[in-house]
């Protein structure tokens, strides 16, 4: 159990240090956060609004950060290069986030090519019921990139890197909460960049 919290620790970390400079970003992030937290109370409800929420909203706030407020030029605060850190991401890098999202925007052509979706839903009568269908398909499209990567990464390192990976990622809206709340006065200030100095720099596990 040390181990393993001490994994999640070093993964949050790094996902911090390397990926969430820019406050945008980070505000950002904050807007997903809330967004996957209520996508989380809605699972118990209506789970097929709570994937609309968390795709339209929280993985939209989220990837629209990434990639286009992000500085993606040399990091001097880690001294490193952005292909570098593309190459250690232990998630979903920028290449391995745009295949998720084409798979995600692509989905929805699928349904109306084929309103069954090979038998899995009986045929919308109307649109209502088409944005159902899609919301239930990305839903599945959701748990199945969290779950493709988790075993991707038994296969490359180990079941204890997965594993940790999958926790951080199931737990980052609470940990994004935490540490990004103060992000929009930030940039309300005009503090478009975090220093990242008020923490000591942890090495990057391989």
């Amino acid at each position: 159990m040390r181990d393993f919290l001490g994994q999640l620790k070093t993964q949050r970390w790094d996902d911090h240090r390397y990926y969430h400079h820019s406050r945008i970003n980070q505000s950002l992030h904050l807007l997903s956060a809330v967004s996957f937290l209520c996508a989380y109370l809605l699972l118990l409800s209506d789970p097929a609004l709570a994937a609309l929420v968390g795709w339209l909203v929280a993985m939209v706030a989220r990837q629209v950060g990434h990639f286009f407020f992000e500085p993606k030029d040399y990091d001097e605060v880690n001294q490193a290069t952005h292909e570098y850190k593309e190459e250690i991401k232990v998630g979903y890098n920028l290449q391995r986030k745009m295949v998720l999202l084409a798979i995600w925007a692509a989905s929805p052509l699928l349904l109306y090519a084929d309103p069954t979706l090979l038998g899995v839903f009986p045929a919308h009568r109307n649109p209502a019921e088409f944005v159902r269908h899609m919301a239930q398909m990305w839903l599945f499209i959701g748990a199945g990139g969290l779950m493709f990567r988790t075993l991707h990464l038994f296969y490359l390192k180990d079941a204890m890197t997965g594993m940790v990976w999958l926790t951080k990622i199931l737990t980052d809206p609470f940990h994004d909460v935490k540490l990004y709340w103060r992000a929009p006065l930030y940039v309300l200030r005009g503090e478009l960049i975090d220093p990242m100095h008020a923490t000591p720099h942890t090495p990057q596990r391989a």
